[in-house]
């Protein structure tokens, strides 16, 4: 194919399988969630810990697709009583048409759809946003620097964004079976095309690297398979090529998510190794923790303008005026999960993690709703012997762990 056939093939795929397969109807039982664009996140990472409420807050959500991230950062705006206009923007009128009868199944007021390439923004005449969310599309197009500096050129100069690009190291066995697939199933319809996919994965050998790669499903819908294995146009990223792209842009990494599976510490014991690792800069050390884990299918991050002087909000600055924010956790819920060891396991991209909790952790589980205080979870704490320093020597003891997964953030009071 040339590059004209492969915009085509992309812009039929979508048409014919809208990503990801989404029913309308479901949107009254649930919402999905998910990063980058969770409003919590945004809020810590991008906003030092709080969204300027003096004027509505300004977001793109470029190559929306069926629309997870809009209908997710739509509804969390509207039940924050946060003023926002969402704009979705995808090419395809088939994902439109789903994310449409999302918005319309709950009812929301704050989404603008357009129909249009991310890299006519200039002319869309769209910007300028505080917040742009574009996850999984950069890696789909010809030429992802000219579509991040599209982009970036619509970004408002004290906005962020989060993105998601494929990880080259993580996703060890797809573009094997992409070349082999180009091969036996390169022609046809789609139908046709993911019948012979699924009877090739049917019998691929115990050894084969895509069947060994535990941080892939194997279980996938007709649109996921097509995605996933016979797209027109894929590649990935390892975390020092996602810093040269970012460098491109004048852009600037803030964090990945979640941070601890880009931190060394996370899988390294043995204090030389940890020194050296340490001496790094940031990229290089969150290189080296994705080689090291070699289970990271897909790098999510936010990043800003590289002039631009934001940093996540910190336990230090937030101080007893700070509010945790469990990422749609339930406190006294996780609180009664924990043994007396204070571990909690789960497996993430085929790893199995383990964080132990502090000794107070459980009894600070219980007060996090979103809405205290550090100073009002002081207060209500039943230990008397906690002065302030001790008490935010205890909270951080619990912090570091649970945000490092992403679980637990912050954000600013008022």
């Amino acid at each position: 194919m040339n590059d004209d056939q492969r915009d085509q093939a992309v812009a039929a795929q979508y048409e014919t399988l809208p990503y990801p397969s989404r029913d309308p109807r479901d949107e009254t039982r649930r919402l999905i969630i998910g990063s980058p664009s969770h409003l919590a996140e945004i809020e810590h990472y991008l906003f030092a810990g709080r969204i300027p409420r003096d004027q509505p807050f300004r977001a793109l959500v470029a190559g929306g697709g069926t629309g997870d991230a809009t209908i997710m950062l739509a509804q969390q705006a509207a039940d924050a009583g946060l003023s926002a206009e969402i704009t979705y923007l995808d090419q395809s009128s088939a994902s439109r048409a789903v994310a449409e009868a999302r918005a319309a199944a709950r009812a929301l007021r704050n989404v603008r759809f357009v129909s249009g390439s991310l890299l006519a923004l200039d002319s869309l005449g769209l910007g300028p946003f505080d917040y742009i969310d574009c996850c999984g599309v950069l890696h789909h197009l010809e030429d992802p620097a000219a579509g991040l500096a599209a982009l970036t050129a619509a970004l408002a100069p004290h906005g962020g964004m989060g993105l998601m690009l494929y990880g080259t190291i993580g996703r060890s066995g797809i573009y094997e079976l992409q070349e082999m697939l180009r091969d036996i199933a390169g022609d046809g319809s789609p139908p046709a095309r993911i019948a012979l996919t699924r009877k090739l994965l049917a019998e691929l050998p115990a050894t084969n690297c895509f069947k060994l790669n535990p941080a892939l499903r194997k279980e996938r819908d007709d649109a996921e398979l097509f995605d996933l294995l016979l797209h027109a146009r894929d590649r990935a990223y390892t975390v020092p090529e996602i810093g040269a792209l970012l460098d491109c842009c004048a852009l600037r990494l803030v964090s990945f998510i979640d941070p601890a599976s880009y931190d060394p510490a996370f899988y390294l014991k043995d204090a030389l190794l940890l020194r050296r690792a340490a001496a790094l800069a940031p990229i290089a050390q969150a290189a080296i923790a994705e080689r090291l884990a070699g289970n990271l299918p897909r790098h999510v991050f936010y990043v800003t303008r590289r002039a631009h002087d934001v940093s996540p909000i910190t336990l230090e600055q937030a101080g007893l005026d700070g509010v945790p924010v469990l990422r749609d956790l339930d406190g006294p819920q996780l609180a009664d999960q924990l043994g007396k060891d204070r571990r909690i396991t789960g497996t993430k991209d085929g790893l199995e993690r383990t964080i132990t909790l502090p000794p107070l952790g459980a009894a600070l589980l219980r007060l996090i709703d979103g809405q205290r205080s550090l100073r009002e979870i002081h207060a209500m704490l039943d230990n008397r012997r906690l002065d302030e320093a001790g008490f935010l020597a205890a909270f951080a003891a619990l912090y570091r762990p649970l945000h490092g997964i992403n679980w637990l953030l912050l954000r600013r009071a008022g």
